[in-house]
């Protein structure tokens, strides 16, 4: 256990030291997902003029939300793993003695640590220029907002992580996750909040993996009204059906694999 501990900490502190020296272009990427902040200004001019479901202050607070929650949540593993199959790059990986996947987990989850201190920066920020959108979310809220990151993460990683696997069979398995970003920008309550859809088709939207990457945590953090287990259940469910496939997938591109470019 020792020696795996070692392990886990000597992965995240390298490529911790080497997102350190990206930190301008982490701070790009940032505001390159600002795409909910400009909504935010959207729908709460529309709220101070129309009947919705929420308030114009809690529309502030749910894209505000949305925005610090992508933080957390953005992948781009197949970007860097069609790199490597196409690079013959992976051949080198697969002469370690684990699985290429966790250089890519070590990675992102040290990119989020080099977020955290601007998201802290950008929290302050928004209060002092939205001061009426200030609240303070309860304990039970802000740790199950916290269990939902996380599990959205693992949820986005396995998606993406599964479409990369199209790189050993085409050079352009990215062309998969930008067809399937058409649906999660809307689906996922990126450009509004499930709560402004029809019943039904809310309904619908809730059995698919969609709403749980930025819906589902925000809406615990909020206090929206949100079936907590059903949740939960249902991100489990997507999780394991995308971890299986990825796997499966896995071992068919392997022995699909040619290192070319190595």
């Amino acid at each position: 256990m020792k020696w795996f501990l070692k392990k886990v900490f000597t992965i995240l502190s390298v490529y911790y030291a080497d997102m350190l020296e990206y930190r301008a272009e982490i701070f790009l990427w940032v505001l390159s997902g600002s795409l909910p902040i400009i909504l935010m200004g959207v729908w709460v001019e529309a709220a101070q003029g129309g009947k919705f479901v929420l308030s114009a202050t809690e529309f502030a607070r749910y894209f505000f939300a949305v925005f610090q929650i992508r933080q957390f949540t953005n992948v781009w593993v197949i970007w860097d793993f069609e790199q490597e199959v196409i690079e013959g790059k992976l051949s080198f990986k697969l002469l370690q003695p684990f699985d290429p996947v966790w250089h890519h987990i070590a990675r992102h989850i040290a990119e989020k640590f080099t977020r955290l201190p601007l998201s802290i920066f950008l929290t302050f920020l928004f209060f002092a220029l939205y001061p009426q959108a200030f609240w303070i979310p309860n304990i039970l809220n802000i740790f199950l907002c916290l269990m939902t990151i996380v599990m959205a993460f693992t949820l986005r990683f396995l998606i993406q992580y599964t479409f990369a696997m199209g790189a050993f069979w085409t050079e352009r398995a990215a062309a998969i996750q930008q067809f399937w970003l058409l649906f999660d920008i809307f689906l996922s309550g990126v450009a509004a909040p499930l709560d402004v859809f029809p019943s039904t088709v809310r309904d619908i939207v809730m059995w698919t993996p969609f709403p749980y990457t930025v819906y589902f945590p925000v809406a615990l953090l909020l206090d929206f009204p949100v079936n907590i287990i059903n949740g939960f259940l249902i991100m489990l469910g997507w999780i394991s059906i995308f971890a299986i496939l990825n796997r499966w997938l896995w071992k068919l591109g392997l022995k699909q694999y040619s290192g070319m470019g190595a």
